[in-house]
């Protein structure tokens, strides 16, 4: 149970807070803790997953300073205030992979470091997808490389895929979605 809060920081993302909280002991303490307001992350396949022995998905190869260098990933972004998960899933899918979707499904929301952010990032499948224009951010530095799912699970598998919200979203999609 949060008792106090102080704000140490707010930056254009995330917003950091020191907050003083009582344990299940009843014990309190400080906790530092990364407020962020949510974000979506989408699978972008080109072929149906329910109908193709191997869909089609478009991954990203996005450069991420934090990481040090380029990471494979789906297409995801930051909720704008008041957005809801569903519409920032369709402007970031246009925005980093430039494609429409004429369906989208919720797949599951997931905590992404529940240990010091509030952080959720909700995960989509997107089907039926249309080419636009992508109006990337002047920080984003990607590519768009599509990929039969085999290989991209064999890319999990072998380590060069590293992104946690993409690797929940392509094995989920892969385990509950795909026809069996």
């Amino acid at each position: 149970m949060q008792l106090a809060s102080r704000r140490v920081y707010t930056g254009r993302v995330v917003r950091l807070d020191v907050d003083t909280v009582r344990f299940p002991d009843g014990s309190t303490g400080e906790l530092e803790i990364i407020r962020h307001p949510g974000a979506a992350a989408i699978v972008p396949c080109l072929s149906d997953p329910r109908t193709s022995d191997d869909p089609t998905i478009l991954l990203i190869r996005q450069f991420r300073y934090a990481a040090g260098g380029p990471l494979w990933e789906v297409p995801a972004g930051t909720l704008d205030p008041g957005e809801e998960p569903e519409a920032c899933a369709r402007r970031e899918l246009l925005e980093e992979a430039g494609v429409t979707a004429e369906r989208l499904e919720r797949l599951t929301s997931i905590f992404t470091t529940p240990g010091f952010t509030d952080e959720v990032i909700h995960l989509y499948l997107a089907t039926g997808l249309t080419t636009g224009a992508p109006s990337r951010e002047r920080d984003e530095f990607i590519e768009v490389v599509p990929q039969p799912l085999s290989r991209v699970l064999a890319r999990i598998r072998d380590g060069e895929i590293r992104d946690a919200k993409s690797i929940v979203a392509i094995l989920y999609m892969s385990r509950f979605v795909l026809r069996t």
